[in-house]
Parts: C-alpha cells; structure tokens; sequence
C-alpha cells in the first residue's frame, strides 16, 4: 500500500488530506507542536485499519529538520510516494510593522521548507513513480491586503512547483492546490472580511475541507499525466478579485 507523508496533518486542511488519503494510503502525520491533535487523528486512523497511520514531529525550520523528517518518514512504512506540503504559517505583515523574524518564519514555512523537504524525498518519490503535492493559495497571483510575505512565499512556492515538475520528470509529478474561501483565519485579520469576500464569490459561499482534500487526491491517485499544474479550488473567487 503507497505511503503519503502530510506535513502539518492535525487540523483544519492538513486533517481533511489526511483522512481522505487514507482511504488507500498509509498516513505519516507531520506535526510541529499540536501532539494531542495528531496522535487522536492517529488512533482514530488506526481504529479504521490497524497499523496504518503513525505521527512525526519536526520543526520543519531547517534544511537539518527536513531531511530528518524525511528519514523519519521513511522508517514508518519503508517507502514514501506522495508528499503532500501543507504545513504554513499565516498572518499579516502591514509594511512598516514586518520583521526579519517574521519573514524568516512565513517563508520558511511556506516555500523552504517545502523545498528541502521534496529534495530529501526526491530519491524515495523518484523510486515509486510517486508525486508531491504543494498547498498555495490564490494570493500567490492576488496579493492580500497587508500580507506582502505570505503572498510572495506562496509566489515562489507556484514557481517551485512548476520547477521541480520540469526537474523531476518523467519520475516525479509535481502540482499545487490553491484554496480559496475555505477555512476561515483562527484570528480576524485585515483582507478577510467574511462578508465582502462571500459577495464577491461567483459560487456564493465558501467551500469545504472536503473540496480541498478530494482534489489533493484527484492529483495523487487519477492524474497520472498532469504536472507543473496549480488547480484553484476557490468558487471562483479569482475571477473576481
């Protein structure tokens, strides 16, 4: 059975890849600091199939941490085929206000530590014909009011994700998905008015983790000649920002 490692798997996005994968994959859930939220998702995966999920813990900060993940990853199940990069910071960085910290932290999660974990796992993913799957956003292409690092981490993420899909072929796919309205900020901040952002959606309503977690799928099982492809799941959102 294929192995999917999903980097920050406890919640929100990251739980909803993870529980649908699991259907037909082996899960490795990646967590930074939420161990409670990722060993219940663990013990509720294998109460569904015995000794088919497991967590691992890395900060994700450097290049050192991606490549003991991926080690990590690797003695779980003995093989890894799909990365799926979803671990991310967010938060706004209003020019005037922004830190060195804060931009080392926003794209370090967000573009490299994807990177380092996909060359770590090259090698492995190379080896089963597998594929990696990157989580942008459409602010990648859209800024977002007072987010000039987020956005511009999630930019260089859609690049990274059409390079490596040129570097790694023919052995390696490599797409993104960018949501939309999905899950709503933990915490208001500016460029999220619920309000504002539902009128200007074409489908009128934000979407469901679900959309998000079925179309990470569709790229890792059912798209065998796709790649260097950034799918927006949005309602449409980006015809109308």
């Amino acid at each position: 059975m294929a192995t999917v490692l999903i980097t920050g798997a406890a919640a929100r996005l990251g739980r909803a890849i993870a529980e649908e994968l699991h259907r037909d994959h082996q899960v490795i859930v990646h967590y930074r600091h939420s161990s409670q939220a990722a060993e219940a998702l663990v013990e509720t995966l294998n109460q569904r199939r015995p000794d088919s999920a497991t967590a691992v813990q890395s900060e994700l900060a450097s290049a050192d941490d991606c490549q003991r993940l991926a080690e990590a990853a690797l003695e779980c199940f003995g093989e890894v085929s799909v990365l799926v990069n979803n671990a991310s910071a967010f938060y706004p960085t209003p020019i005037g206000d922004a830190s060195e910290q804060q931009w080392g932290e926003l794209m370090g999660s967000n573009l490299k530590a994807p990177f380092f974990l996909s060359q770590a796992l090259t090698p492995a993913l190379a080896d089963a014909n597998g594929c990696i799957v990157n989580l942008a956003d459409i602010h990648a292409d859209k800024p977002m009011p007072s987010h000039t690092i987020y956005s511009a981490a999630k930019a260089g993420l859609v690049m990274m994700t059409k390079s490596l899909a040129r570097e790694l072929a023919p052995r390696v796919r490599v797409n993104a998905v960018a949501p939309g309205a999905i899950l709503w900020p933990e915490q208001a901040s500016e460029g999220y008015n619920k309000e504002q952002i539902l009128e200007r959606i074409p489908m009128q309503r934000s979407g469901d983790p679900s959309d998000i977690a079925r179309t990470v799928r569709f790229l890792a099982c059912d798209a065998p000649y796709i790649t260097g492809q950034i799918i927006a799941v949005d309602g449409g959102r980006s015809l109308n920002m």
